[in-house]
């Protein structure tokens, strides 16, 4: 099995989105087919980095 590689975007999208707290962790990352853990690492990089959504991770 591969790993599946996520854009930039693709993360900022999904951070942005668990952000605004609108939806669980849960929800989110069943609706995009990633693992919770994922979600919010990308969510902890995106609050900690402080920069602009796009650069998320990069």
């Amino acid at each position: 099995m591969t790993r599946k590689k996520f854009s930039n975007t693709f993360k900022a999208k999904v951070a942005l989105e668990a952000l605004k707290g609108e939806k669980t962790a849960n929800e989110l990352a069943s609706e995009y087919e990633i693992h919770v853990t994922q979600l919010n690492a990308w969510k902890k990089a995106s609050n900690s980095r402080q920069t602009h959504p796009m650069r998320i991770l990069a």
